[in-house]
């Protein structure tokens, strides 16, 4: 019933004219992110921070959610009629939908993937409004030692499951730690990683590393290719409006889509790919007609749209629970917490209640607001893909360079995001995950807090976080997410023969 009450008292702030402004900005930048290949949402957010910095934490907060959600949405655009996602949680809606496209469906394909993804989004943000109060309620359990643990935890998931390799991964996390790290000891005011430059005293301004590794990184990447040209565009033909049959074969996809989604937004395996190809493989396997599957079965649209969904509102979950972010865009909204010097977990919703609750209440207005921006608008936006990509990357390297420039009016800063959009350029050329940079830039800090504090409470035994089982339990899953695909790795090798023998 708290839950509840609560969720009322947030549907009063996101139901206000500014902040329902502010869910239209969201919802409508997210689905144009979400058409638009390549501008995915942890980039989008991460160009708004200096933007939004001055603005009132509660309206920044619905709009990015706004976006998140509306992304997740308006990739399936492009995906059905351009066969090119958005979003990498697209990817699988592009095999079938693309194909209801090319037979004269594109409708009823964009039809119920919009329709799928309304019905997920609001059972996962439904869930998360009951399910975010219990992770609180764990929480507060914790202490100095489990809070180290768990961001270590977080430190380890993150690299490991977002990137190529584990190698990568942690690589990625020590560049973000070393960013994160850098300026004054609070404890002993001696200062770290500034290099003689008395401008890193201060430490580097999570938002510029942010702007710098997702958006100029991104953009200089983007310049470096060769292959940005455009594809051929599938028309809109049909009608929006489902058949029965359509709907007889839809709605029980939408419902597993959901289920397998959202705990695999919510658990620490992170990112909407996994859950949508699990959703087409098991709505391969659970069709009554598998023939069609690869010529345009709507199945394969209806199921990977809802659990892409589901996801994203499972992400929500250990984000504001705990502070635990479990994707590219989860790390972002970390960083935008920590501009706003807010801490994701148990104390967020106590000195805070009215910001998170007004934000998932967001949620549910923002669904229904998705679903009459992409169905009948769906021709509309598809028409953005004229904008060529040269100019499209050129203006977000622009709007980058104002944004941080607006932030202190420090050439030093401009210097900084370009060293830092550079390593992006890089990162992103060879492969490196980013996600984990901003992780440890963010969670760096605060992990060496509680290291330092738990050491503190017990006069400088280490044996501390062994000798508390949930701290224990914790360093355990950390150490088994990183040897795990060691091992596997290394077997996998044993087991393959050598060629010729």
């Amino acid at each position: 019933m708290e839950a509840f009450a609560a969720l009322l008292d947030g549907f009063a702030t996101a139901l206000t004219p500014v902040n329902l402004m502010w869910s239209v900005i969201g919802v409508t930048l997210g689905t144009l992110v979400g058409i638009l290949p390549g501008i995915g949402p942890a980039l989008t957010i991460a160009l708004l921070l200096p933007v939004t910095r001055n603005l009132d934490p509660t309206g920044a907060f619905i709009m990015f959610a706004g976006l998140y959600y509306g992304a997740m949405y308006g990739s399936s655009t492009t995906s059905i009629l351009l066969n090119t996602p958005g979003e990498s949680g697209s990817i699988i809606t592009a095999l079938e939908g693309n194909q209801m496209a090319r037979r004269g469906r594109g409708a009823a394909a964009l039809a119920t993937a919009a329709i799928g993804s309304f019905i997920a989004g609001t059972i996962g943000t439904l869930l998360l409004s009951f399910l975010a109060p219990f992770f609180v309620r764990l929480a507060i359990m914790f202490g100095p030692a489990e809070y180290f643990a768990l961001m270590v935890l977080a430190f380890t998931t993150v690299s490991t499951l977002l990137g190529a390799s584990v190698l990568r991964g942690l690589t990625s996390l020590l560049i973000g730690l070393a960013f994160g790290l850098a300026g004054t000891d609070i404890l002993t005011g001696q200062p770290r990683l500034v290099f003689g430059m008395p401008s890193m005293l201060r430490g580097i301004d999570p938002v510029v590393v942010a702007v710098g590794l997702f958006a100029v990184g991104e953009a200089l990447f983007m310049a470096s290719r060769k292959d940005l040209r455009e594809g051929v565009i599938q028309p809109i033909r049909g009608s929006l409006f489902m058949t029965r049959e359509e709907w007889r074969r839809s709605w029980k996809p939408w419902l597993r889509g959901t289920a397998i989604g959202f705990p695999f937004g919510a658990l620490p395996a992170g990112g909407t790919e996994i859950p949508t190809f699990l959703s087409y493989y098991a709505e391969r396997k659970l069709s009554r007609n598998p023939e069609e599957f690869g010529k345009g079965a709507i199945e394969g649209v209806a199921g990977p749209e809802a659990a892409n969904n589901a996801a994203v509102a499972g992400v929500l979950v250990p984000l504001l629970a705990l502070g635990l972010p479990t994707s590219a865009t989860a790390a972002i909204l970390l960083a935008a917490f920590e501009q706003y010097n807010l801490q994701p977990g148990p104390q967020l919703f106590t000195a805070s209640g009215g910001l998170v609750w007004g934000l998932i209440a967001s949620l549910y207005i923002g669904n229904v607001m998705l679903l009459v921006l992409n169905l009948p608008l769906a021709g509309l936006w598809v028409r953005l893909l004229a904008i060529p990509q040269p100019l499209l990357y050129g203006g977000i390297l622009v709007f980058s360079t104002l944004g941080v420039y607006s932030i202190s009016n420090s050439t030093f800063d401009l210097v900084l995001l370009f060293i830092v959009g550079l390593i992006g350029f890089l990162m992103r050329r060879h492969d490196f995950p980013v996600a984990p940079a901003i992780v440890g830039l963010i969670l760096g800090p605060l992990a060496e807090a509680q290291f330092r504090r738990a050491l503190t409470i017990s006069q400088g035994d280490p044996s501390v976080f062994l000798t508390h089982p949930l701290s224990l339990a914790l360093l355990l899953a950390a150490l088994a997410v990183v040897a795990v695909p060691l091992v596997l790795g290394v077997l996998r090798r044993v087991r393959t023969p050598f060629p010729g023998s």
